[in-house]
């Protein structure tokens, strides 16, 4: 077997691969007498069918198996001895594959891009600052006050009131199509918030301004997609007969609305509260010191870049914000997308750090355990509830799914490997001022 290098410019190579006849044919001979002593053929006893036969019977199988084994034990020969580490999968081609014919040599073509060579960083001259915010006593009012105004409630408005948007109708309703009353388009004594988005588009604004016992017929059409085929794009009249207006009102900040959240008292969830803002400014806190360390990296580090990788990278930028000017569209049936500078630009960054951040989390053995990635896919199973399990499983099957949820655990591993390299210290900051760092990474 013979390994001629074709090319070598930047990080792209190239090279050419000869396998001969009589190296094929030994691999092939190899394997039938391995196989010989299992095999049983009619007229022979097992173990004792002659080798011509067998190479007859399956010589010509035995053949493509033996290729591959015999280029794939090349390449990985010579990555190897050469230390390349592929950025993608090598592209390999046989030459002249479809005249090829049984007792000729084989000769393929290998290319790929080789992985730079990342240099080594001096992690403890990292200086970085980490933003405190304490959660003071108004930052704990305010949350409470939300939190008051979720467990709110509704009282009777005076009798001759309208509704307003926000305001609960009591009603008994029915829907009618063509004169017709439907199945399902009735109800008795229904609490309807209005504003709420529970009816179908058009019905609740209909409401705003009817008082009790009134009755108002409200027409609306069903949408074109709706989920029930008899009403989807058809006209309804519902006629809506109003029992009750009631207005909103927030609970009372008290001991009785903490032990409605499972606290002991409103101290204790005082507490709670002023326990998870800190537990969320912490979190805000490091995503902007992350990005402080990130933007050092990049500054510290320059070596070549696989071109497939960052042109791969700008394809998937350029696509996403793509979408995200067009949600409307929700499939990928449009036309191509071209990147770019500015695409290509953000795509080397994010390329850079991520081959820096590969490399010193292997240096450093940095794993995810099987225990972080169930609880990862436990905490994406969420989302989808009632089909949790077959969310898990659909995890558990795709290769792909598990390295897109490794991934950003594994970074973020990494990171925390960095800091406790890194100086850091501690910037007490005010509640706005954190929220402002955080604005300025969301609009970059």
């Amino acid at each position: 077997m013979q390994v001629t290098e074709t090319l070598n410019e930047g990080l792209k190579r190239a090279y050419a691969i000869t396998v001969t006849a009589a190296e094929l044919d030994e691999k092939v001979n190899e394997k039938l007498t391995e196989a010989q002593p299992e095999i049983e053929m009619k007229g022979f006893r097992k173990g004792k069918v002659p080798m011509p036969l067998l190479k007859k019977q399956f010589g010509e199988r035995l053949l493509g198996e033996s290729m591959q084994e015999v280029i794939d034990g090349a390449m990985n020969k010579h990555f190897e001895d050469s230390g390349d580490r592929p950025a993608l999968q090598p592209k390999v081609e046989m030459k002249n594959g479809e005249d090829w014919k049984p007792g000729q040599d084989v000769e393929v073509t290998m290319e790929y891009e080789a992985l730079p060579e990342i240099p080594e960083l001096d992690l403890s001259g990292i200086s970085l600052e980490k933003m405190v915010v304490k959660a003071d006593d108004a930052a704990v009012d305010e949350a409470l006050a939300n939190l008051a105004e979720t467990a709110q409630d509704f009282k009777k408005r005076r009798k001759g009131s309208k509704a307003k948007d926000g305001d609960q109708v009591v009603m008994d309703f029915v829907g009618k199509i063509d004169g017709e009353a439907f199945e399902g388009g009735s109800g008795d004594d229904f609490p309807l918030v209005l504003g709420s988005n529970q009816f179908i588009p058009g019905f609740e604004e209909q409401l705003v301004g009817v008082k009790e016992e009134e009755e108002k017929d409200v027409t609306v059409s069903f949408p074109e997609d709706y989920q029930a085929e008899h009403l989807a794009g058809k006209e309804a009249v519902f006629t809506c007969t109003i029992k009750e207006v009631k207005e909103p009102v927030a609970a009372e900040i008290n001991d009785e609305l903490a032990q409605k959240f499972g606290a002991e008292d409103l101290a204790a969830l005082k507490t709670q509260i002023g326990e998870r803002l800190e537990a969320e400014y912490a979190g805000a806190a490091r995503a902007v010191m992350k990005r402080a360390l990130l933007d050092k990296l990049d500054e510290m580090v320059s070596f070549d870049l696989p071109p497939s990788l960052v042109e791969a990278e700008a394809g998937q930028i350029a696509h996403q914000l793509w979408h995200e000017e067009h949600p409307e569209v929700t499939d990928h049936n449009h036309g191509e997308i071209e990147p770019t500078e500015e695409h290509t630009k953000l795509a080397e960054r994010r390329v850079r750090l991520g081959l820096l951040l590969a490399e010193m989390g292997q240096k450093a053995e940095v794993e995810v355990t099987d225990a972080e990635m169930t609880q990862a896919i436990m905490n994406q199973a969420r989302q989808y509830p009632g089909q949790e399990r077959q969310f898990f499983e659909f995890i558990q099957q795709n290769q792909q799914m598990q390295q897109q949820l490794r991934a950003p655990l594994f970074e973020d591993k990494v990171v925390d490997h960095v800091f406790d390299q890194a100086t850091i210290a501690d910037k007490e900051v005010t509640k706005d001022d954190l929220q402002a760092a955080v604005e300025a990474l969301e609009d970059e």
